[in-house]
């Protein structure tokens, strides 16, 4: 391969994300590349990706920018290609100060195939809003797991991004507890010993104790995930709600006789929705079900000793048919689910045995408990 220069034409474009990534900032010179035009990534399965890749196309003229980074730099950024199968190859491309060799990522072959036309502005403006806080994440993981490992893990930290995004925009109340401050958390070193769809980070740290002084350096490991909505659909009118059934690994891991769960709707908060917009597509992608009103019951952490997750829970006024039929949920993630319409005094009764032992659904139940009269008087079953 000739020459110190790459010629960028995708997502490094962004040049918070390009500078993130190559761990400095970088220099960059218009270039362009004619007869030929940029275009989202398509999987061998179909399905387009946010990234793009260069393609021939007689006329057209991929515009990109030439940087000359340093050694350090360059081998950041083949690192981060790699996570998406792209390798450096030798190309020609135009400057104004004529035709320089160069670098550019292409794809493996057999890996990718060009979709329609890519631009850079949309994906600023939609997924890539989080790419230098995935960015930050992604060059970490590079130090300790495979690129394929972090590509199948990507979704999930740019879910995490989102989270963290969110959790930052709407804190919680301190009135009761303690109001942090600076120095009441000291992180000595952090380690991802596991790293694949979901992850596992361990630190050392300090914490300030409630007499003013810092607790000794210990270990805590937490389960990584993202914020995750819930939804119970409820019929005021003809009093009944509907639940889900499907395995779930949790049960089945601990040793319970019976691993298929009775849960509320679920799913996880996609990077570029709201809780909301999550909560109506997850109920009709898990039971074909549309709901009038979204009624927040409350948020909060499931396990906070280890597991990140944080829930939304909602209550969703839907007119429920009388009976669920068939199952559903997304093939590609190996759903299958089964919907359970059934009376509210089934679902106490259900509580009350036992049977139902999902945490956020025995929350957003019991909220209903508490508020059921009131929303069959607002639907005229007073």
């Amino acid at each position: 391969m000739t020459g110190n220069a790459i010629f960028l034409y995708g997502t490094l474009r962004h040049l918070p994300l390009l500078d993130r990534v190559a761990g400095a900032s970088v220099p960059v010179q218009a270039a362009e590349l004619a007869d030929h035009v940029i275009a989202h990534a398509v999987s061998g399965a179909g399905h387009q990706q946010e990234f793009p890749l260069f393609a021939p196309r007689a006329g057209a003229v991929a515009r990109g920018l030439l940087i000359r980074p340093n050694a350090a730099a360059r081998d950041r950024l083949h690192a981060y290609e790699r996570i998406f199968g792209y390798d450096p190859v030798s190309i020609t491309v135009s400057t104004a100060n004529g035709p320089e060799p160069a670098l550019i990522y292409v794809p493996r072959p057999g890996l990718w195939t060009a979709g329609d036309e890519w631009s850079l502005e949309r994906w600023v403006a939609g997924p890539g809003h989080l790419s230098v806080d995935v960015a930050t994440e992604v060059m970490e993981l590079l130090k300790v797991a495979r690129p394929e490992a972090i590509f199948a893990r990507f979704g999930m930290l740019q879910n995490r991004a989102a989270s963290r995004r969110r959790a930052l925009a709407h804190p919680t109340p301190a009135t009761l507890r303690r109001t942090v401050g600076d120095g009441d958390i000291v992180l000595k070193e952090l380690r991802r010993p596991y790293t694949w769809y979901f992850g596992v980070e361990e630190a050392d740290m300090q914490f300030r104790r409630f007499d003013g002084s810092h607790s000794d350096t210990v270990t805590r490991a937490g389960f990584i995930m993202c914020d995750a909505v819930v939804v119970l659909p409820y019929d005021p009118v003809r009093d009944v709600v509907m639940l889900v059934e499907q395995f779930r690994f949790g049960p089945y891991a601990r040793g319970d006789a019976n691993a298929w769960s009775l849960e509320p709707i679920a799913g996880r908060i996609d990077p570029n929705e709201t809780p909301e917009q999550t909560a109506h597509r997850e109920t009709w992608e898990e039971a074909k079900l549309k709901m009038s009103a979204l009624l927040p019951v409350h948020r909060y952490f499931p396990s906070p000793g280890a597991v990140t997750e944080y829930v939304i829970s909602y209550v969703g006024i839907a007119d429920l048919p009388d009976s669920a039929q068939g199952v559903s949920g997304l093939e590609i993630e190996a759903e299958d689910i089964r919907a359970h319409v059934i009376s509210y005094q089934r679902l106490r009764d259900l509580m009350d045995s036992g049977e139902i032992e999902n945490a956020p659904l025995l929350i957003t139940a019991q909220w209903l408990a508490l508020n059921r009269d009131r929303l069959r008087a607002d639907a005229g079953c007073a």
